[in-house]
């Protein structure tokens, strides 16, 4: 397992839209047909990951209530699952439906959704306020695998709740920090070097 770090995307940028597939659902979503919410959450997360497993009981439930409060929640797996079998469609409904996820979790098969946003690592994280401009990216908190730090979301809470008192966003935002996107080959992106 390769820890790898997330690109930081800068702060501001206009959020991508994209139409996924959601193998639980059976249906496309898209970004921008949810208009009316207070900020929009999209995490690239996979099935198999270390770091993703890590903190997925404490996520799932986060991303449920704030689904909840008006906060539009996406997780997106952008994963080779050709290499990757525990990333496919059919596992990641089972995933979905395991963890009673409220939110569409949605197949990258391309990987250009993870392209257009730069995304790096699993679990990597994006917050856009209502008008869709980024408002946080970086870690969850500080916990991983292997550490003792206990896992709370504290990072990204509190920049919801920023963005919710329409404060300003975090000055300190750290990078998330996890596996590498599995890419296709002949697929990487230029941005990662």
């Amino acid at each position: 397992m390769v820890a790898t770090p997330s690109t930081m995307l800068p702060l501001g940028t206009q959020a991508p839209d994209f139409s996924l597939f959601d193998p639980r659902r059976q249906k496309y979503v898209r970004l921008s047909e949810n208009s009316d919410k207070e900020g929009y959450l999209v995490a690239f997360i996979c099935n198999h990951c270390p770091y993703v497993i890590h903190l997925l009981d404490h996520l799932s439930e986060s991303f449920n209530l704030w689904s909840e409060e008006n906060i539009q929640c996406f997780a997106i797996c952008s994963n080779d699952v050709e290499n990757y079998p525990a990333d496919s469609p059919r596992k990641m409904a089972e995933l979905a439906e395991e963890k009673d996820f409220s939110f569409p979790y949605l197949h990258d098969e391309g990987q250009q959704v993870a392209k257009l946003y730069k995304a790096a690592c699993t679990p990597d994280f994006f917050l856009f306020d209502k008008e869709r401009k980024l408002f946080y990216r970086g870690q969850y908190d500080s916990s991983r695998p292997g550490n003792d730090t206990e896992v709370s979301g504290v990072d990204l809470a509190d920049a919801i709740d920023a963005l919710r008192t329409e404060s300003s966003a975090p000055i300190d935002q750290a990078p998330s920090l996890g596996c590498n996107i599995k890419w296709k080959k002949g697929n990487e992106p230029d941005y990662l070097g």
